[in-house]
């Protein structure tokens, strides 16, 4: 009597034992203390390629000098030659004052409505829902869309909202709003914190949803306010959703000139000029790509010193 086991058995048990090997290999690495750097290596590599290496580029491209229009002048080393111009140029002051009032006005707007906003959705209202969706509309919205529909709006012959003022005597005749220096840089940011709240309520109400109900109820016993218990339950309880929510937006407005460069392109002057729109321009319409990365390096040293500044102020960082 053989005692051999069925070649089925055999087969199947070296098959079985092939198809385990790589989990148990996975197991046996993921016990190594190593395994965690090994698991951010891809993400290490891209950051790297997408974020570092660009960004040190252009950084060393602001020490070097490349005009597309000037090839006779070569691309070599110019040192602080870029920043200097800068230091004189009467525009990079008035882009820079204006890059602190735009991207200060439309955060401060938008926390406020976003504010209002995610405060009303938290209630259990009827329609709510439906609502919810009507404020968050405009964030759906691309800049370039949002920015040519208040465009047309806004046009002094063919704009609603200049008829609605004439009509109802405010305005005697329709005003083009976006071509008047008093005015093109504030309505701009009007327009910005109405395309830009719904991001604040959005995450407004995510962090209310998960402030505990029995903190308000311990409140109430305790005699506060509706005043009271906002100022010492829900802000606290929002305190890292605002910081990053402030910081995001901070970032989105001082990088993404799309809606100035759609109703304003800078103008009329330099009224609604803005780093990030002045960099641009002064690289795809001057071909200066030098002075452009000069530029965009006070950006990212700007955004860098509020971030931190900011971090430490509210608390959140140390």
């Amino acid at each position: 009597m053989s005692t051999t086991a069925p070649t089925g058995l055999a087969n199947g048990s070296i098959i079985g034992r092939v198809l385990r090997a790589p989990g148990d290999l996975l197991g046996r690495i993921s016990e190594n203390r190593h395994w965690a750097y090994l698991l951010i290596i891809p993400s290490i590599i891209f950051i790297f390629i997408i974020i570092i290496y660009p960004t040190i580029s252009g950084i060393v491209l602001s020490f070097r000098e490349m005009r597309l229009t000037r090839p006779d002048l070569g691309t070599g080393f110019v040192g602080l030659r870029n920043y200097q111009y800068m230091i004189e140029d009467p525009v990079f002051w008035v882009a820079l004052l204006n890059t602190v009032k735009w991207a200060a006005a439309a955060v401060i707007l938008e926390f406020l409505l976003g504010l209002a906003a995610a405060l009303t959705l938290n209630r259990d209202l009827p329609g709510m829902k439906v609502i919810a969706v009507l404020i968050l509309l405009p964030w759906f919205l691309p800049n370039v869309v949002a920015g040519n529909i208040w465009a047309l709006m806004l046009d002094p012959r063919l704009g609603v909202l200049n008829d609605i003022l004439v009509q109802i005597g405010i305005l005697a005749e329709g005003k083009a709003w976006f071509a008047d220096p008093d005015t093109a840089l504030s309505v701009a940011i009007l327009v910005e914190a109405w395309h830009g709240y719904p991001f604040f309520a959005l995450l407004f109400l995510a962090a209310l949803k998960g402030i505990p109900k029995d903190l308000y109820k311990a409140a109430a016993v305790d005699g506060a306010g509706a005043f009271q218990s906002f100022w010492q339950i829900t802000l606290p309880g929002m305190k890292m959703v605002i910081a990053a929510v402030v910081i995001l937006r901070v970032i989105g407005l001082v990088n993404s000139p799309e809606l100035l460069l759609i109703l304003t392109g800078g103008g009329p002057g330099n009224a609604t000029q803005v780093l990030s729109l002045y960099a641009f321009q002064t690289a795809y319409l001057l071909f200066d790509f030098g002075y452009a990365g000069a530029l965009s390096v006070v950006a990212f040293v700007v955004l860098m010193t509020f971030c931190v500044v900011y971090l430490r102020v509210s608390g959140v960082a140390r």
